[in-house]
């Protein structure tokens, strides 16, 4: 008995080991099962109501691909398997539930969810290296080949989806090819200026650029002092913004707007014709004549497909910017420029000296997490003077939008970031003496000064003593042209200019 009692006990036991292991195993078997029942494209969809996700997936080249191989979400959205596949697939999986349960998807902005900058967060550059191991098959184009060794040599800066963001989810108002219709218009049914508007005194006008349809408005801004830079104790000041001089600028007129589109393509027009079908990209010189070689086409759509008109003209660089003014100094015997970064802030105050033009401090206007929207004071004020993030929807708007500050200027703050004239230096400051009249910044430098913060920036950032500069290698990180364009930027939406005409305060005039 008790030998038959041992035997009946470690047989027990192993029976228990067994089932244990054969739990285990289908206990694997079940839940690899659920993990490929939960990772197909048709789960997917019961979930993501995106209102295009699924018809532009269809419409991809991940979907409609020449071997006939099918990329499905998870192949994107998922890192590898034995990469954190399925620690992802848990923390992305319990996200999108959430927000099943508790979003309505009618209340997401989607455009403004298909950048780079939000797209990398749901999707893995490992997964893109798996499926793409040779960056050089024979079907690549010279323009692909030159693109790919870009990229080998920039691994640590650059994404994949810097220049395939489209790849998995079409859409046809992106097209990585040369614009060659861009700024072409049909017959324009209004008058034709013949001449410069006459500017005698210091009073606001409306320039009229001759041979064009086109007319700006010139704001008078009558000369004074102020105080440069933010106080040190200014609510999210950065410490580029000080110390704080107090300057003297002189009189000028600006811009109400930022230039707009149908005022650049007024210059890129009337600049056609001086070679642009044989001139390649980055050998174009300004040479010693009196024409004034104007940009080549773009790639894509340098508006974004937000729409052109009267909205600000956007991607173009600080060379472009500098072009336009040259040549409508040329148009209208004017001299045209950008502002100094003197200038552009005084002009912004408009006479105040808070953070902004208008009533509210920066923190007013924050975003605040959960308890700081039940329990912090609220303030819109913001809104009626400035498009930034907060009301925005992702994409530059017409002027029209805001209210102007107290000069009558439109945009100062927010919507397009805007170019100064001056180097920038993060002690510019600290080299000026109070009392400068007119000053210019640094002599040299390797960015040029930034001002207004952008419908991406958040309040801190649309401070009228905000700086911010130019990231000349960022900005143009994917565009495929070998060399880089001297006139758009591929990498930079946000980034526009505002011209300033000089006024001769001897003489009353600027003809």
């Amino acid at each position: 008995m008790p030998w038959k009692k041992g035997c009946f006990l470690r047989n027990k036991v192993l029976l228990l080991i067994l089932a244990g292991f054969m739990g285990g195993v289908l206990f694997i078997l079940l839940s690899h099962k659920g993990i490929k029942a939960t990772s197909t494209p048709k789960f997917c969809e019961t979930c993501h109501v995106h209102p295009h996700v699924f018809s532009s997936w269809k419409q991809s080249g991940h979907y409609l691909t020449s071997s006939g191989v099918r990329v499905g979400c998870v192949d994107c959205h998922l890192p590898p398997e034995g990469q954190g596949y399925l620690t992802e697939k848990i923390r992305l999986g319990a996200k999108d539930i959430w927000g099943y349960l508790v979003k309505d998807s009618a209340d997401f902005n989607w455009e403004a969810r298909r950048t780079v900058e939000v797209a990398q967060k749901f999707t893995y550059q490992e997964s893109c290296v798996k499926c793409h191991e040779n960056l050089y098959p024979l079907t690549l184009t010279k323009e692909g080949q030159d693109a790919h060794l870009y990229y080998d040599r920039k691994k640590d800066e650059l994404l994949c989806l810097n220049c395939h963001i489209d790849v998995g989810h079409y859409d046809p108002n992106r097209k990585h090819a040369k614009n060659t219709g861009f700024g072409s218009q049909g017959e324009v049914n209004q008058q034709i200026y013949t001449e410069a508007a006459k500017v005698n005194k210091l009073e606001t006008f409306t320039e009229t650029i001759p041979n064009t349809v086109i007319s700006i408005k010139m704001v008078a801004v009558p000369g004074g002092t102020f105080t440069l830079g933010s106080p040190d104790n200014e609510q999210m000041r950065q410490k580029d913004e000080g110390p704080s001089k107090e300057v003297t600028v002189s009189s000028f007129f600006m811009a109400e707007t930022e230039v707009t589109w149908d005022q650049y393509l007024a210059f890129y027009k009337a600049t056609a014709k001086e070679g642009r079908s044989t001139d390649t990209e980055g050998a174009r010189t300004m040479a010693s004549v009196d024409a004034i070689s104007g940009p080549t086409p773009p790639y894509g759509q340098p508006d974004q497909n937000w729409g052109m008109g009267s909205r600000p003209a956007i991607t173009m660089t600080f060379h472009a910017a500098e072009t336009f003014c040259k040549w409508l100094s040329q148009e209208t015997g004017k001299t045209y420029r950008l502002p100094t970064e003197a200038e552009w802030e005084y002009a912004a105050r408009g006479g105040t000296k808070s953070p902004y033009f208008f009533e509210g401090n920066p923190k007013d206007f924050s975003e605040k997490g959960f308890f700081g929207k039940i329990f912090s004071k609220k303030n819109e004020n913001i809104s009626k003077f400035v498009v930034f993030k907060g009301n925005s929807l992702g994409k530059t708007q017409n002027p029209d939008k805001v209210e102007a500050n107290p000069l009558g200027l439109k945009n100062m703050l927010g919507n397009a970031a805007e170019y100064c004239s001056d180097w920038y230096s993060a002690d510019a400051y600290s080299q000026l003496s109070n009392g400068s009249k007119d000053p210019k910044g640094p002599v040299s430098g390797e960015e040029r000064v930034v001002r207004g913060g952008n419908f991406k920036s958040n309040a801190s950032e649309v401070r009228c003593a905000s700086r911010d500069y130019t990231q000349t290698e960022a900005w143009l990180k994917t565009d495929p042209q070998m060399p880089k364009s001297i006139w758009w930027l591929s990498d930079c939406n946000h980034i526009s200019f505002r011209v300033i005409c000089e006024f001769n305060e001897k003489t009353g005039n600027n003809n």
